[in-house]
């Protein structure tokens, strides 16, 4: 069987990597499975039944109850705060990975390492200055107080990433723009930027998922609900002796649906991008 499957050109069956395979999906499934159906039972079937247990009867109720409450506020700022964070992350980015990847001057290599060493900083670690800084300047508790933050944090690995892919794009390109007159600035806008658009697609996809899940900044950098981001959404529903248990993973499930599209259109992009430099042919 296995020689004839080479002969088709085929990989051969191979029964253990097929068996991981199958468990790392149940790992990985099972816990949304879990938030899904919880979230479509009562508060009194959650605590009376197993954990485990499917629900009785899908009980719309906690949808509704946070449709109809603060949700779209929350979305709609996350949509904002996210929105333009990426935007900015991407073009910030593109400029300094060009000027990495192509421009040489003295210290560069000094200089992407110290960019590229801001990917091991902790966060918690810039938590404090951060916070003072955004209170200092009058951005706490506004949708622009987390843009800030979002940007210069997303920068050290996007610049990584991008640096890797325009290394790859060939030099005769440079030199036939400078030919025809173009500047560093009109090369990197007419060629570098339009034949990146799989780098920044990867940086996009990437940030905006690690972005719309961050709490720990949002959760200090703001205090009022009508700036808050969907993270936050679960303090709604949670009290000082007890807390809604369903409608906190019907936010979780609302949450978690639109990152699951993304990934799921976009996780080929990001995988490529994060190989990009890694392999020269």
């Amino acid at each position: 069987m296995t020689l004839f499957a080479n002969r088709l050109g085929a990989k051969p069956f191979r029964p253990g990597i097929f068996l991981l395979g199958l468990v790392w999906l149940a790992v990985t499934t099972l816990p949304f499975v879990f938030v899904v159906a919880t979230s479509f039972k009562s508060q009194e079937e959650t605590y009376s039944n197993a954990v485990w247990s499917l629900p009785s009867h899908l009980d719309f109720g906690n949808y509704l109850e946070v449709l109809h409450g603060g949700f779209f506020t929350y979305l709609e700022n996350s949509v904002f705060v996210v929105g333009i964070s990426v935007v900015l992350v991407v073009i910030f980015s593109a400029m300094a990975a060009y000027v990495f990847a192509r421009l040489h001057f003295r210290f560069g290599k000094t200089l992407f390492a110290l960019v590229v060493a801001g990917m091991i900083v902790p966060l918690h670690a810039a938590l404090v200055p951060i916070y003072l800084l955004i209170r200092n300047i009058g951005l706490y508790d506004t949708k622009f107080a987390l843009i800030g933050p979002y940007v210069a944090l997303s920068l050290p690995i996007s610049i990584f990433i991008l640096t890797e892919f325009m290394r790859q794009i060939p030099h005769e390109l440079d030199e036939a723009a400078q030919l025809d007159g173009c500047g560093p600035f009109r090369i990197f806008w007419k060629i570098y930027f339009p034949l990146s658009t799989p780098g920044l697609a990867t940086v996009a996809i990437y940030n905006s998922i690690a972005l719309w899940n961050e709490f720990i900044f949002a959760y200090v950098l703001t205090s009022t609900p009508a700036h808050r981001t969907l993270p936050l959404a679960l303090w709604d529903f949670q009290g000082q002796y007890a807390s809604n248990i369903p409608a906190m993973l019907c936010v979780v499930t609302l949450t978690s649906l639109p990152l699951i599209l993304v990934y799921a259109f976009g996780q080929e992009r990001i995988i490529k991008g994060m190989m990009a430099g890694s392999l020269k042919g």
